[in-house]
């Protein structure tokens, strides 16, 4: 009989501890919607208590999104479970997500707690959760190096108090699969409450094993795993969502498992969570890199002519990579392109439409072929440039073999217009001081990446950045079919990042260390 396994999305939340993956509140409602669409049965929304940006993340995406339950992480504080109660409430489908450490490793030098304080603790907070919504999730942070029995101890007590999901944390990726496996085979054997619970578990990926270790819990009867997309997050990141599930799908002869995430949603919602964090999927990527499914090998290629499952373990439709179809042209409507974007499954209202169809218009000038990437993109950066300080309002560049680079920009920043001209060793540089010398950023360039959405010669550029400033590193995105405009697509990007990031840090953001 084939179990159905929980897939609890944190992209959100532990994925924007990636270093430069900070998302604002558009972007991630923007995620939020499109994790829906795949099905996903948690999203993480964010950890209300840290800042007013995450708060009203977490308030709107539970607001605003159908589908998943709604989750907002809280340390095992009383303000931080009233603060996660408040973002949530009035929502049909919320969780709130607690935790604490039971490792004496994190007992003794970060909580300065004994066994029996934080066990007391743990309790009457999963208690004060539970005074506010039943599905309550309780995590005991850095699980693998606790002691078994202490943390068999804890369980038991937290589940008589309430939780109704307990997970299983690998927090510094220090669990092998056989013995995290087994970590979980013993829970649910020696808790005596275990049936009345969820077993959990969320690894991350610091000694590369973060998936096998999710996949080894489930077979000793985990019934849900923490995820993310493109297996972003802290450090080494952490489990990737769309290797687990077609790992489930493909070998569901051997787990006995599978999830009901819709799996031709995961190369979009892969390139859509790219986009927006500016974190370049690399081509050897498992499931959605470039070479997922390119085949060089000749005895390959004659394998695949003769019969696809020579050398496919999977169809590449099944993640959704289909060939790219004209979709919309120049002389499309307002209506037809709303219709479209609804077709994708966005929905967006009108002012965002308006904002979306004055690029498509303008793209459409500059193709003949417009394709579904092309149409992401533009909603994707559109939408997160209507919360933006600084917006691009016109360059022009001159350059050649006989002048120096010299670039003229216009920018507006909090509404005012403010235009400078500079020069660089280059148009991209030209382009890239003078930005700097109108926002006097101090931020250091540590990435440059060009490539192209789609084939063709009047294809789409897409340069992605990495910019840090003040022990600050964010990454930033750009298109066009002009590629100094999709660089300082990109640049701008970052800064606002920087900016948003800067006003979280000044609104009183509180820097944790998470599960």
């Amino acid at each position: 009989m084939t179990r159905m396994i929980r897939i609890f999305d944190t992209t959100l939340r532990d994925g924007e501890q990636s270093p430069g993956a900070s998302m604002n509140v558009e972007e991630k409602v923007m995620v939020a919607k499109q994790l829906a669409r795949l099905g996903v049965d948690i999203i993480e929304a964010g950890f209300a208590y840290s800042s007013p940006g995450d708060f009203e993340a977490v308030r709107r995406i539970a607001q605003e999104v159908e589908g998943p339950t709604i989750c907002s992480l809280a340390r095992a504080r009383p303000e931080d479970i009233d603060r996660a109660w408040e973002a949530l409430k009035g929502a049909p489908k919320v969780r709130i997500h607690t935790f604490l450490s039971t490792s004496d490793i994190h007992l003794k030098h970060q909580f300065r707690m004994t066994r029996d304080e934080a066990k007391k603790r743990a309790v009457e907070m999963v208690q004060r959760a539970r005074g506010y919504v039943e599905d309550v999730e309780f995590s005991p942070m850095d699980a693998s190096r606790s002691d078994p029995a202490y943390l068999c101890e804890v369980i038991e007590a937290v589940i008589a108090a309430g939780a109704g999901t307990i997970n299983i944390p690998d927090t510094v990726g220090y669990a092998i699969p056989q013995e995290f496996g087994k970590l979980i085979r013993g829970i649910r054997e020696t808790v005596p409450n275990s049936a009345g619970a969820v077993i959990s578990v969320h690894c991350h990926n610091d000694l590369g094993l973060a998936v096998a270790n999710s996949l080894a819990a489930v077979m000793e009867g985990a019934g849900q795993v923490e995820c993310t997309i493109n297996g972003i997050g802290e450090r080494a990141g952490n489990t990737s969502l769309e290797e687990i599930v077609m790992g489930l799908r493909t070998r569901r002869d051997l787990y006995q498992a599978d999830t009901k995430i819709h799996t031709e949603e995961i190369s979009k919602t892969s390139r859509l969570v790219s986009k927006i964090t500016g974190m370049v999927v690399q081509p050897n990527k498992a499931i959605v890199g470039a070479n997922a499914f390119a085949h060089t090998s000749g005895i390959h290629q004659d394998g695949l002519l003769k019969d696809k499952t020579t050398y496919e373990i999977m169809r590449p439709e099944s993640i959704g990579l289909v060939e790219s179809k004209m979709v919309m042209g120049k002389l499309s409507g307002r209506h037809a392109f709303r219709q479209r974007l609804e077709e994708l499954g966005y929905k967006l209202t009108d002012d965002e439409v308006n904002h979306a169809f004055e690029r498509f218009k303008k793209l459409a000038d500059q193709k003949k072929e417009i394709y579904e990437e092309d149409l992401e993109v533009i909603v994707s950066e559109e939408l997160a440039r209507m919360a933006d300080r600084i917006t691009l309002k016109s360059f022009q560049v001159k350059s050649g073999t006989d002048q120096v680079p010299t670039a003229t920009v216009e920018l507006e920043i909090d509404g005012k217009s403010i235009a400078r001209t500079g020069t660089g060793d280059g148009p991209v540089d030209a382009v890239y001081r003078t930005i700097a010398a109108i926002t006097e950023t101090k931020s250091k360039l540590l990435m440059y990446v060009v490539k192209a959405i789609t084939g063709g010669t009047d294809a789409q550029g897409e340069v992605s950045v990495r910019v840090q400033e003040d022990g600050r590193t964010v990454s930033g995105h750009g298109a066009d079919t002009d590629i100094i405009t999709a660089s300082a697509r990109a640049y701008l990007s970052a800064l606002n990042k920087l900016a948003y990031l800067a006003a979280k840090q000044a609104q009183g953001e509180q820097k944790v260390n998470l599960i």
